[in-house]
């Protein structure tokens, strides 16, 4: 069926795909696609939830922390908590100098008192829990006695997260147990007591009862909000997400902030306390890898989710929901919307409406949408749904382009082959700077070699591009989703995936 480019580019110009960020999507309530990842969080089955960047860890948090507050707290009684949700934010590394003095001790203690701080400013001063908390004043003057006498402050305005790492590091620097802290201007002054009786902190002993000690303060508080909690049949998930934009990648202070901070969930945690952590996969193996031991690891995993992968039915459902959620195009095509959440085979149908049957033609050809996921993946297989839509949204513009240069011609298709692989060549150069030169400087000297080059290389072939210590550079690029590696007649091959060609210029065929 021909359509008049007129009245396609008219219906391309209101098309909204949504954003690749999750801080931006508009579209992710109305078109979200409900992940294994999705049902163990709701269900409480899982407290650390890792996956690849893009892969839609940031969107599950979001879904979480924006749209379903009110509707856990009703029907589950459960109180959510968040932190570090804004992209990019600056407040943490505005301390970066402070953090990098350090030890995981203090790491620990900071993270205790961070969420503390989450209680105080979010479930305290919550405007939805406000009712039940109104029938709790005795539990809610126990907690605050318990933090009063950590000197941990009640401050009855809401604080920015500035003002609460503030404090935290005011308490945590200082050697002396006790210190005056003078907030800006005239907000008055504080006396911080943190660590109470003496204890060795940051060391995990268990105790006859099979706990695990905490520095005495937080004991004290956490077995407060436990009480205040059960008083109220009420749980508190603590959710962090965003933590591979507050500390430097892969830094010796990332390390240590990340270690204290999965041994603060083992530490924090209980029936009615969760703490939820959204983590890069990548992070999370670095992490486990630098060999120096972790106690209690598997008290740990053994709550962690599967890593989170799409697979081409879920790409599939993700892009026809976006698509469709736009009236506009929904109507000009006639899309029955029950069947659409109700049918895979009707997605499918109906993606064809908008796409050309394939990318390229001649015989033998994959299908538009086996063509998207695997021209998306990564060396590891991994699709994330930020490619996709980024592809899709440069395919979208490319396209409206195209119908806009030619008003009075027809085509057969809303979106084609042509402005598909432009889609992908963006998405390549964009992976190009915004991943790995931007979050990998220490190899981005060696992988520029690269550049200009070829798709395949022998082991040979790898050891005259990266010279003598050729393994060990081509292991952390297989680790970071760059080389893949397989072996062809008894020899190990190296190669570029789809989605790194065009952004580093390799042409087809062996170095």
């Amino acid at each position: 069926m021909a359509h008049s480019n007129k009245e396609l580019s008219h219906i391309l110009e209101q098309l909204d795909l949504g954003s690749s960020i999750a801080e931006l999507d508009k579209l992710l309530e109305t078109a979200r696609v409900e992940t294994s990842a999705f049902s163990d969080l709701l269900n409480d089955k899982v407290d650390l939830i890792p996956g690849t960047k893009g892969s839609g860890k940031s969107a599950l948090f979001r879904i979480f922390v924006d749209f379903l507050p009110k509707i856990l707290f009703k029907s589950r009684k459960v109180v959510i908590a968040h932190g570090v949700q804004k992209h990019g934010d600056s407040v943490f590394h505005a301390f970066k100098d402070q953090f990098e003095k350090f030890t995981e001790d203090q790491f620990i203690d900071f993270w205790c008192i961070y969420f503390v701080s989450l209680v105080h400013e979010q479930f305290l001063k919550g405007d939805i829990y406000s009712q039940p908390l109104k029938t709790a004043d005795k539990e809610i003057g126990a907690f605050k006695r318990a933090c009063a006498a950590a000197k941990i402050p009640d401050i009855e305005a809401k604080k920015s997260l500035s003002q609460v790492l503030e404090w935290i590091m005011t308490i945590i620097k200082s050697n002396s147990p006790k210190i005056t802290y003078k907030f800006p201007g005239n907000a008055g002054e504080i006396e911080l007591d943190l660590f109470g009786e003496p204890i060795e902190k940051g060391v995990e002993k268990e105790t006859e009862n099979g706990r695990y000690n905490l520095p005495a303060y937080m004991s004290s508080i956490k077995d407060a909000l436990e009480t205040l909690l059960k008083r109220l049949d009420l749980s508190i998930w603590l959710m962090v997400d965003r933590l591979d934009e507050i500390f430097p990648r892969r830094s010796t202070l990332e390390s240590t902030a990340l270690r204290a901070l999965l041994k603060t969930m083992r530490l924090f945690t209980s029936e009615t306390i969760r703490i939820k952590i959204f983590l890069r996969d990548d992070m999370l193996e670095n992490l486990l890898s630098v060999g120096e031991g972790f106690t209690a690891l598997t008290h740990i995993t053994a709550r962690q989710a599967d890593t989170l992968r799409w697979t081409e039915d879920q790409i599939l459902t993700m892009v026809v929901k976006r698509i469709f959620a736009n009236e506009p195009i929904a109507r000009y095509l006639g899309i029955d919307k029950g069947r659409l959440d109700a049918s895979l085979d009707y997605r499918r149908e109906v993606f064809y409406k908008v796409f050309s049957a394939t990318v390229h033609r001649g015989a033998n050809q994959s299908p538009t949408l086996r063509w998207i996921y695997s021209h998306t993946a990564d060396a590891r297989g991994v699709v994330t749904p930020r490619d996709v839509i980024d592809l899709l949204t440069k395919a979208k513009q490319h396209q409206q382009d195209i119908f806009s240069s030619d008003p009075s011609g027809s085509s057969e298709y809303i979106i084609g082959p042509a402005s598909i692989q432009y889609g992908l060549d963006e998405l390549s150069k964009r992976k190009r700077t915004t991943y790995l030169e931007a979050e990998f400087p220490h190899l981005w000297p060696d992988i520029k070699k690269f550049v200009g080059g070829r798709t395949e290389y022998s082991t040979a072939a790898l050891a005259i591009t990266l010279g003598k210590k050729w393994e060990a550079i081509a292991d952390d690029l297989v680790s970071i989703g760059l080389l893949s590696k397989s072996t062809r007649r008894g020899q190990s091959i190296y190669w570029f995936p789809y989605v790194y060609r065009a952004g580093l210029n390799l042409s087809r065929g062996h170095a």
